[in-house]
């Protein structure tokens, strides 16, 4: 009889137009007075290598961050659940700036969600699909949340989606190395940072 991860063991091929799309790399996941604050920034920096060298080999970088109108009317049932992310409310804030290691270039684009994943109400797909890109680079926050929101998603648009191990953050080590677990076994192709870098230095 055969075991169960039998028939989930495929691998995508990434294409040769790859964008990285970097993930609510904000504040609030960062700053110790942050309710979101992770145990480590070591994502974050890892994440900022990965920008560099697609920004170096022209490879489209877009950003995502959260923030809400005021008093969250804008965040639905989301805002309910999760009431840490009431500190974003009226555009997010001081919480809701993006990092220094990651901080949009002037020609990239930020979109503005409300949502964990970065297509959902957004113009994500067809701003991609407007490039011509067929791959993602992910990289971000949260490992559990937004990331394999996002990576759902990406697969679902038809886009490769490649997320960075070490790129990545959450707020444990039990639900980060859960959900890479599960994004490698039905969603995405989980790679390292030097995967990740060398792809993008020869994708073309």
């Amino acid at each position: 009889m055969g075991g169960f991860d039998e028939g989930f063991d495929g691998r995508l091929r990434p294409g040769a137009r790859p964008a990285v799309l970097s993930i609510d790399l904000m504040r609030a996941y960062f700053d110790q007075d942050s309710p979101l604050c992770l145990p480590s920034d070591d994502c974050l920096h890892a994440a900022g290598r990965v920008l560099a060298a697609g920004r170096a080999h022209g490879v489209p970088v877009v950003h995502t961050r959260v923030a809400y109108g005021p008093g969250g009317v804008d965040g639905g049932m989301f805002v309910r659940k999760v009431p840490a992310l009431r500190q974003l409310f009226g555009g997010g804030g001081v919480m809701g700036e993006l990092m220094p290691p990651v901080a949009p270039a002037a020609d990239e684009l930020v979109l503005v969600k409300q949502y964990a994943s970065a297509f959902f109400g957004t113009t994500l797909a067809s701003t991609l699909r407007a490039q011509g890109v067929d791959t993602l680079v992910l990289v971000g926050v949260s490992t559990s949340g937004c990331i394999r929101a996002s990576a759902v998603d990406a697969i679902q648009h038809g886009f490769v989606p490649l997320v960075v191990r070490d790129a990545v953050g959450d707020r444990g080590p039990e639900p980060h190395e859960a959900n890479l677990f599960d994004l490698q076994a039905k969603y995405a192709e989980v790679v390292d940072e030097a995967a990740a870098v060398a792809y993008l230095s020869g994708a073309r």
